[in-house]
């Protein structure tokens, strides 16, 4: 996108507010800020357990001044729990993580302005501004199937990404499909 730039950052605590307003705005917009899982204090409280993980990173794109949308993930560790809530268990081989195999894409939202057809692809360059530094072998992610009648999960589908499974990884949040694309690019 002409005119996007994009800041990369591990300090979770130099983009904290800016995310968390970004995700109020998005959020609310979708009717989703009534929902506990979603109010800013415990988007913020998962934030914290994101990036208090080896590895963590963010990208804020921005068009001048303005931010655009963020997208921030951590790869998986040896000993993760991103896996344990799937509702059909994978096999074991397929879940196996030692901290360099696989990237959690945490969360990706971009503004409205920046969306849709008139965003001209905002949200697919912060993804891939993401990935081109990052050196796991695949990425995974979780989304709600059910929002915007699927077209969400259709457009990771269109990105690359294949559903693997479904899983409630907590007990206020929806049922979401887990995705994955692999290889990473």
């Amino acid at each position: 996108m002409n005119g996007t730039t994009y800041h990369r950052t591990s300090n979770a605590e130099s983009v904290r507010q800016l995310i968390v307003d970004i995700h109020v705005e998005v959020r609310g917009e979708f009717g989703l800020m009534d929902r506990p899982f979603y109010h800013p204090d415990r988007f913020s409280e998962r934030l914290t357990t994101y990036a208090s993980r080896p590895g963590w990173e963010a990208v804020v794109a921005y068009e001048g001044d303005e931010p655009i949308g963020y997208v921030f993930a951590v790869p998986l560790g040896e000993n993760t729990g991103w896996w344990s809530a799937e509702k059909k268990p994978l096999p074991a081989e397929y879940t196996a993580e030692d901290g360099a195999r696989t990237l959690a894409l945490n969360e990706i939202l971009v503004r409205r302005k920046w969306r849709g057809a008139h965003g001209k692809g905002a949200a697919r360059a912060l993804h891939e501004q993401l990935l081109n530094e990052r050196q796991e072998q695949r990425v995974t992610l979780l989304v709600n199937p059910l929002l915007s009648d699927g077209r969400l999960k259709a457009v990771y589908e269109s990105w690359g990404y294949k559903q693997v499974g479904s899983q409630q990884p907590f007990a206020d949040s929806p049922v979401f499909a887990s995705m994955m694309r692999d290889p990473l690019r």
